[in-house]
């Protein structure tokens, strides 16, 4: 039963990356070798899209936590009603990333149980790579991440970009030779808007059609496209650019501006629905730009004292219960 359930997965992974629904038959004979590979994903992360309000799963980041271990977070997300967790940020010795390229897969295995003897599924591990060494070095420490997000029980990898214009081509380089790489361990690779040189829609449309794979998408963040434009870009209007991109799933991060003694303070630490994004008319927009189904994962919300647990605990409440109800609205 765990492996038909891993093939049924696989099937699913391979029609969405290539754009069409694949028959079990096809998928069985297209990666009869790969597929004889255990894959250690929990089945759970891939339940019926019924279960799921429209198809979308509601998940949360670990990073409203991320001054503690990993595992606070995944009790308080347990606590909260979550059913899916996004692992990005902690606090661990010696690294802030909860999967890293340098741990081992045994490592990531282990945290992969912490996370299901908790009752929830891996939905998106936030990462990146090194880029010392050149292009050889860059796609090993890429697929070795690449095995750590399929050891822990993934199937969504989102990277952050680059800002430095001279490594820029190594970076695309890089993905681009790890993209089959990926989808044969049924690993979506995304980038979102992060500032840098993959800022906007634009500007991450560019970097996805320099890598022309399937397998490599845009994972959508309204709440940064209005971080990085200081406010002057509206995510509805970027959404407008992205047609076809966003496939697997999107940041629920909102934004707050204000202006004291002069100076422009900007803020992503706010719950959702508390700010200025426009979550309906955002989910709107990319509903018609192709992302009818995929994760709607939760970023960030109100920390004014990032240790406060009982206070991040309520918003990450709220929170849930604002994107449940924005998905009842779609």
């Amino acid at each position: 039963m765990h492996e038909q359930l891993q093939m049924e997965h696989l099937g699913s992974f391979a029609g969405r990356i290539l754009g069409s629904p694949i028959s079990r038959r096809a998928w069985l004979q297209v990666s009869a070798g790969a597929a004889s590979v255990s894959l250690g994903i929990c089945p759970r992360a891939f339940g019926s899209e019924q279960s799921q309000p429209r198809g979308y799963r509601i998940g949360i980041y670990t990073r409203p936590w991320d001054a503690f271990d990993y595992r606070v977070a995944l009790d308080a997300a347990a606590e909260a009603g979550f059913r899916y967790v996004g692992l990005m940020t902690t606090t661990l010795p010696g690294r802030r990333l909860v999967i890293t390229p340098d741990i081992s897969p045994e490592e990531a295995s282990a945290i992969g149980e912490e996370v299901r003897k908790r009752g929830l599924a891996v939905t998106s591990v936030y990462s990146d790579f090194s880029l010392t060494g050149g292009l050889e070095k860059a796609v090993a420490s890429l697929k070795r991440l690449i095995d750590n997000c399929r050891a822990v029980g993934t199937s969504s990898l989102l990277l952050g970009g680059v800002g430095n214009p001279k490594v820029y081509d190594l970076y695309y380089e890089s993905i681009k030779a790890c993209c089959d790489y990926a989808a044969e361990r049924a690993i979506a690779m995304t980038i979102k808007p992060h500032g840098g040189l993959n800022a906007t829609g634009p500007q991450c449309r560019q970097a996805i059609e320099r890598v022309g794979h399937p397998n490599f998408s845009l994972w959508y963040d309204p709440g940064n496209i209005f971080y990085y434009s200081d406010g002057k870009l509206d995510p509805v209007d970027d959404a407008g650019t992205v047609d076809g991109l966003v496939r697997e799933g999107m940041c629920i991060k909102d934004f707050v501006m204000s202006e004291e003694d002069g100076k422009i303070r900007k803020d992503v630490w706010v719950t959702p629905g508390k700010g200025r994004v426009n979550f309906l008319a955002v989910l709107r927009r990319l509903r018609q730009g192709g992302f009818l189904k995929g994760d709607l994962v939760i970023e960030c919300v109100d920390r004014p004292d990032p240790r406060d647990t009982d206070k991040l605990l309520a918003e990450a409440k709220l929170a849930r219960q604002f994107v449940e109800d924005l998905v009842a609205q779609l």
